[in-house]
């Protein structure tokens, strides 16, 4: 196996084809990255920007350039010596339009009849699959031997309707039942992906699916792609079964999933994969940039403006029964016919589900998250726990279909419950409320930072590491400016109370999450403040929802950030803090991105975040990127190093020069060491040796510039090293002032 130097995501669409990507990797390799990482390329709905709803798995994306602008990319990274990772998804395809998916299509036409019926998971009893997708006028016609409703096109089953035929009729001799939407969270009769009914799980446990939809994918490992990344393995009905089937024809290639590790959980030892796409890496890397001594500040500032008592568990609980009562009791009613004999097995399946601490278990390893969600089940609601206890030997049974589709269901839980609903409720501080994150942690020590690098270089050392993705809630560099506020809750608090008094949200959490907001990007388009607001509060689901907009509270959220930007008062204090956080935000912003690029594991850099990004969630952060720009400053820099300003050069430079030391010389970046400063502002140095690369790189700059600076602060080069950022050559002693006088990180490498 071939591993990466690196790797650099990029969000491939109809804006950005497979050959504006062949076009750039001119410039990726002069910036030192290891691999083009693609976003998904097969074939999805006509017009997705992401393509995580494939549609036809035997076929290049047409919107995207097609198998031939494929070749053509595949060619110019080989002729530049990158290679080549893919995105695939495995769990689901896209069925919002049926016509486009072959095999969805075949299978409304035939039933259980069709080749493809073994494809999905589909609950047969119900004798016809149900599809959500009528509005209140249901007018349907038959138009060219199809049924028709508004743009929707279905097939017709043989022989099921004639010239005059009543349409309702003919309706009700198909495969299919069209039903209002509203009915699709409780009646659907498939497996989807979490509570989109517009994707259809796939059954890739069949050995004879698995072989049909990972044809092209197979026939792509042969003729070059190097990588793959695994699009949520927990929806799979058994991951690590799927991931022995790939590595069938993917024995060489570098197989990364997207596993979502909570804090102090592993991935699984088993799994034959490299590790994850980096969350758990992200947490770290954020965590460290928080000052943990501010906490009981920050919690107390937090609670006296909000009124909010709770802690994030609280909420993650009320998010799940929420997501599990509400969008998905179509789940846990197929659970329960599996059960019968057991009365309130419904109630009691859908507890266990919130209960569990991890999206999923994996039996038999993961009994012990098992029986933890089964205790506390049956601990909240003892009116269950008779149901509960008969249902334990079951979902400890890892080859019974209830325990399976358990696993499913906590996955759906956790991530409907807590990264979409619960993390856009608990404010106290939103840059910990992040895709892996842990906001009941505030911040941790570089103690702790250093003995989860050792673990990771001992047992993940090939393992992906991020900082932004296409996931992520927002972008680096704006929660590297929130992670300023943990070091300053009393001036944090001179803007953030004014706003919630001279604003009228009537939910004063999501005023104080929307007042973080404002301060972690700083004043950019108010556009996109708006669409993000409008986004943050449907999804908390308290005040207003998607599908019930709340239109008078939405008017107070949205004259809140009209407020912020049009208000002479609130838009001084706003312009007064983001000048006030806008350096140390810089330092933060070089440290992360230096630690991360680093730190043990494989780093990916998302695309466009080698410069300043003030990115939120999507489809924020996948606006398209300058790359033109990039390329410019690109050429700039290789004559003439910047300094930190606000073009974001500096950010350009410090990762073109770790990527390409990474690149060059792995040799440096084969173990690790924790690096330890001594004097008055020791712990405001973060330093590893990664056995011939070494990092430093400033924590708390708010802290330490209020502290006097660096001081006497010292640190041991015991062999000659020069700093890839300046050039400047240093052994023995060193004041840590001097060693990053240009910028507040430092790249070393053994002096040649």
């Amino acid at each position: 196996m071939t591993l990466p130097a690196s790797t650099y995501r990029l969000q491939v669409n109809r804006r950005f084809t497979l050959d504006d990507a062949a076009r750039v990797i001119g410039y990726l390799s002069e910036l030192g990255v290891g691999a083009v990482y693609l976003s998904p390329i097969l074939q999805s709905t006509i017009g997705s920007d992401h393509g995580y709803d494939t549609t036809d798995v035997s076929r290049v994306d047409q919107d995207r350039g097609g198998v031939e602008a494929l070749e053509r990319l595949m060619t110019s990274a080989r002729l530049a010596g990158l290679s080549v990772i893919i995105d695939i998804v495995p769990n689901h395809l896209g069925i919002a339009h049926p016509i486009q998916n072959p095999a969805w299509w075949d299978v409304l036409r035939l039933g259980k009849d069709s080749r493809y019926a073994s494809w999905f998971d589909i609950d047969w009893s119900r004798g016809r699959i149900v599809v959500p997708v009528l509005g209140d006028d249901a007018r349907l016609a038959v138009v060219d031997g199809e049924l028709r409703y508004f743009e929707h096109r279905f097939p017709l089953a043989p022989g099921s309707w004639s010239e005059g035929d009543d349409v309702a009729a003919v309706h009700d001799r198909q495969h299919y039942q069209l039903v209002h939407h509203s009915r699709g969270n409780s009646d659907i009769n498939y497996r989807r992906f979490f509570a989109i009914t517009t994707l259809a799980g796939v059954r890739v446990e069949d050995p004879e699916v698995f072989s049909a939809t990972h044809a092209l994918i197979r026939d792509l490992c042969k003729t070059g792609v190097t990588g793959l990344r695994i699009d949520h393995p927990d929806g799979l009905r058994d991951p690590l079964g799927y991931l022995h089937q790939l590595r069938s024809f993917a024995s060489q290639q570098w197989i990364t999933v997207e596993k979502i590790l909570e804090a102090g959980e592993e991935l699984p030892r088993t799994w034959p994969v490299a590790g994850t796409t980096g969350y758990d890496a992200m947490r770290e890397v954020n965590g460290v940039f928080i000052d943990h001594d501010h906490e009981v500040d920050s919690t107390a500032l937090y609670q006296r403006l909000t009124g909010d008592r709770r802690t994030i568990a609280d909420h993650i609980e009320a998010g799940k029964r929420l997501a599990v009562q509400t969008l998905l009791p179509a789940e846990v009613r197929r659970m329960a016919a599996l059960a019968p004999e057991i009365p309130d097995a419904g109630p009691a399946l859908a507890e266990v589900a919130i209960a569990f601490q991890v999206y999923r278990c994996y039996l038999p390893e993961g009994v012990a998250d098992l029986d933890h969600a089964l205790a506390t089940a049956a601990e909240r609601r003892p009116d269950l726990a008779s149901a509960i206890d008969q249902l334990d030997p079951r979902l400890h049974d890892h080859h019974d279909d209830l325990a399976l589709r358990m696993q499913q269901l906590s996955g759906a839980a956790m991530a409907k419950g807590v990264e979409d609903t619960a993390y856009y409720r608990y404010s106290r501080f939103i840059a910990l409320n992040e895709v892996g994150g842990d906001p009941g942690h505030f911040g941790i020590s570089l103690q702790e930072f250093h003995a989860l690098q050792v673990s990771r270089q001992s047992h993940q050392p090939a393992s992906m590491t991020s900082l932004s993705t296409h996931d992520t809630k927002r972008g680096e560099d704006v929660r590297a400016r929130l992670a300023v506020l943990s070091e300053i809750p009393e001036v944090w608090a001179g803007f953030a109370e004014p706003f919630l008094s001279s604003t009228t949200i009537p939910n004063r959490l999501f005023g104080y999450f929307l007042a973080q907001t404002l301060i972690g990007t700083g004043p950019i388009e108010p556009a996109r403040m708006h669409a993000y607001a409008e986004k943050a509060m449907r999804e908390a689901s308290e005040d207003t929802t998607w599908t019930s907009p709340n239109p008078s509270f939405e008017a107070a959220v949205h004259a809140a950030v009209d407020a912020a930007y049009d208000d002479p008062r609130l838009r001084a204090s706003w312009d007064q803090l983001d000048q006030l956080i806008t350096a140390p935000g810089w330092s933060n912003s070089l440290g992360q991105k230096l630690i991360q690029l680093t730190m043990p594991g494989i780093p990916d850099v998302y695309q466009g975040t080698e410069l300043w990004e003030d990115s939120l969630v999507d489809p924020d952060n996948r606006r398209p990127v300058d790359f033109a720009e990039r390329m410019r400053l690109l050429e700039v820099l290789a004559k003439h190093p910047p300094g930190i300003d606000e073009t974001g050069a500096a950010k350009l430079w410090v990762t073109r020069q770790a990527l390409r030391l990474r690149r060059s010389r792995p040799e440096y970046f084969s173990g690790y060491r924790a690096i330890e400063a001594s004097g008055p502002a020791q712990s405001h140095l973060i330093g590893f040796d990664r056995g011939g690369a070494i990092t430093l790189a400033t924590r708390h700059p708010a802290g330490l510039a209020a502290a006097g600076g660096w001081r006497h602060t010292t640190v041991e080069m015991s062999a000659p090293h020069v700093d890839m950022l300046t050039g400047r050559r240093w052994l023995g002693t060193l004041a840590v002032a001097d060693v990053l006088a240009s910028y507040p990180v430092a790249l070393l490498a053994p002096a040649q």
